[in-house]
């Protein structure tokens, strides 16, 4: 791989990594702190939402300014940030600070994302787009499974406050890393001219694409059948491994490890192999679907562990997919604010799968939900396949009429 090309998943990677570690310590110290549950879900739920509800006005800044600049801003902010909440904490103590900074870094951590997302067609020429997905998931994927782990291993030798400072540190390798790019890198990034409204008429523009473009359409639709399935496995892994199992910590542990190993290796697969984009998102929507029904029908840990695996490891194919397509079909000038957009519609059914989740599991049974969700999500695909079948034909009898 060309040095540029690795610094630019480095500094990914870095980024992510010190991301997760602070997604990881705020509930658990908000908990070991209080000894509350409902304190930690409160923690969590305030560190998570900014991130879901930025995401469109984050996008219309990345088509506004220079995305390059705003992930430098988003990167150097965190770090600041994190010295901040930790000066804070040594002149006013209190765990406030450490849970204000979770909910700054993650609106400024979906502004990095974004400004990803937009540089990310253009900068690597050499790769197809599938294969620079690809990379950048494994990058994405390995911060994201060490997170935890680097964490817990931290907070084994340092308090929480020096974590913070720790991961402030990684923040700034992150931009090193990208400053290297920058410096290694020849590619030039063409601006295209905005309105000045950063919220209406952004999402104005990003809500006409959505409505004109089928293509649109049918990957929101789909997607939010994917993250139906995301969001009940989260909801329930633990407590079908421990509760209705009986295995324990070391098995679910052990489990989530496979996961991340699973995944990661489908995306190297992805990164050798050029597969059509249609084969693409059937294979991964249908193994996923798949993968939901075994978890809800199987008797024993064994069959359980096959589905989990099915809907991880092709949730990133699918993700491949899913971006790859909207990146042929959204204008460029209007890229940043319309995934924005779109990011947060795909991103509402995982909440809504935890709350029919917490509504439904101790009336009807943990494995009954799982069940309904995969049948949802199966005559989701199903329904949009058919919609978008029946709009194309209109379209090109349309067409033919017209000529």
């Amino acid at each position: 791989m060309r040095k540029d090309y690795l610094a630019f998943f480095a500094s990914m990677f870095l980024s992510r990594l010190a991301d997760q570690i602070l997604l990881f310590i705020v509930p658990l110290i908000v908990f070991q702190t209080t000894n509350s549950v409902s304190w930690a879900g409160l923690a969590f739920f305030v560190e998570s939402l900014p991130r879901y509800l930025s995401f469109p006005i984050c996008g219309a800044l990345c088509d506004k300014f220079p995305p390059i600049r705003i992930l430098h801003i988003s990167q150097v902010y965190r770090a600041v940030a994190c010295g901040v909440a930790v000066a804070l904490y040594g002149v006013f103590g209190g765990i406030y600070w450490i849970v204000a900074l979770s909910a700054l870094c993650g609106v400024l951590t979906t502004q990095g994302i974004m400004a990803r997302e937009v540089v990310m067609p253009y900068i690597f020429k050499h790769y197809t787009y599938t294969k620079t997905l690809s990379y950048s998931q494994i990058a994405d994927q390995t911060g994201l499974v060490l997170g935890p782990l680097v964490a817990a291993l931290l907070l084994e030798v340092w308090a929480w406050h020096w974590v913070v400072l720790a991961i402030a540190g990684l923040f700034l390798l992150a931009d090193l890393a990208m400053l290297y790019w920058q410096r290694t890198s020849s590619v030039i990034l063409e601006t295209f001219e905005q309105h000045h409204d950063l919220w209406l008429n952004p999402l104005r523009i990003a809500f006409g694409h959505i409505r004109r473009l089928a293509e649109l359409k049918k990957i929101i639709g789909l997607a939010v059948g994917v993250n139906l399935i995301i969001g009940v496995t989260l909801a329930t892994s633990a407590a079908m491994v421990i509760g209705h199992y009986g295995a324990g910590k070391d098995d679910y542990a052990g489990l989530q490890a496979a996961g991340a190993v699973t995944t990661i290796l489908i995306l190297f697969l992805l990164a050798r192999l050029t597969l059509p984009l249609k084969l693409l998102g059937a294979l991964s929507y249908t193994l996923i679907a798949v993968g939901a029904f075994i978890t809800a029908l199987s008797p024993n840990t064994g069959g359980y562990v096959v589905g989990f695996l099915l809907i991880v490891g092709f949730d990133k194919m699918f993700n491949v997919y899913f971006r790859t397509l909207r990146q042929q079909v959204i204008p460029p000038q209007d890229f940043g604010k319309t995934v924005g957009v779109i990011t947060l519609l795909n991103n509402l059914s995982q909440p809504l799968a935890g709350l029919l989740v917490a509504v439904l599991a101790a009336p009807v049974g943990t494995q009954q939900v799982i069940l309904l969700l995969a049948v949802a999500c199966s005559l989701i695909g199903a329904g949009v396949v058919v919609v978008h079948r029946y709009s194309t034909h209109r379209s090109s009898v349309y067409s033919a009429e017209t000529d």
